[in-house]
């Protein structure tokens, strides 16, 4: 017998996406190339963990460049307070966008967002009782971290594991609130591909297919899975979890690259 939700205890109105206007609240350095900016969005209407949006700034020449971004974390607007928006952003040196959001935004700035954007990476408390399994590489955490954020809100029951690769731990993302989550409701492993933690016996380096079957869910668990980073570390991943005995149906992909 099925202990999966009846689809019909899971639908939810669609959100039709559409452009607000949003005030820059807070910045913070994220990382050595990255900041956290949080947006006050009179007309937001929330967003599901794991969706996007598109930013969009216009040059005083009436130049204008869009960006597609994870949210991080949102809240509806309600009576007598905006909603907000949590974005976090790496610089690309060449890009049009990026250095502009990682070095020169200011609380007061406003911006131009469309969304919420995307149906088919995102994750829902209650759609299901299979475990999940996160992988992220660098900046693909955004989307997961907000789905692990999610899970914890909800305090629900579904089991959750998160296998992260970064370079050192000066760049992981959200690693407060990360480190908050960890824990029985957040299986998190760390895997550092230049530098560990001082003190500790980590071993450093790239994920290999062995190391990665040791540390993820096994197949026969039957985990939905969710990867988010650069193409070429979302493309080996996919492909490794395959081999593994994942079915193909179960393994959620969202890539960065390009246009930045």
């Amino acid at each position: 017998m099925s202990t999966e939700p009846a689809a019909s205890t899971l639908a939810r109105p669609r959100t039709r996406p559409a452009w607000h206007v949003a005030t820059v609240a807070e910045t913070r350095r994220e990382t050595p190339t990255a900041v956290r900016l949080v947006l006050d969005v009179p007309t937001w209407p929330g967003s599901e963990a794991g969706a996007h949006l598109d930013l969009r700034l216009t040059a005083p020449d009436g130049y204008q460049a869009s960006r597609s971004y994870s949210v991080a974390a949102s809240t509806p607007a309600a009576p007598g307070s905006p909603g907000q928006v949590v974005l976090a952003v790496d610089e690309v040196p060449d890009g049009e966008v990026s250095p502009f959001l990682v070095r020169d935004v200011r609380p007061g700035d406003q911006l131009e967002l469309h969304g919420p954007l995307g149906a088919f990476f995102v994750w829902r408390p209650g759609q299901s009782t299979r475990p999940v399994q996160l992988v992220a590489g660098g900046s693909g955490v955004v989307p997961l971290y907000a789905m692990a954020a999610a899970h914890a809100a909800a305090a629900d029951e579904t089991p959750f594991r998160l296998l992260y690769s970064v370079r050192t731990p000066d760049d992981v993302w959200f690693a407060d609130e990360l480190a908050a989550l960890a824990g029985p409701t957040l299986a998190l492993d760390l895997v550092y591909t230049r530098r560990a933690p001082e003190g500790t016996a980590d071993v450093v380096g790239r994920l290999t297919r062995e190391s990665f079957a040791a540390r993820v869910l096994p197949a026969a668990e039957r985990p939905r899975v969710y990867v988010c980073g650069s193409t070429g570390f979302v493309e080996t991943v996919a492909g490794w979890l395959q081999e593994l005995g994942h079915a193909a149906g179960d393994i959620h992909t969202e890539r960065f690259g390009g246009l930045t």
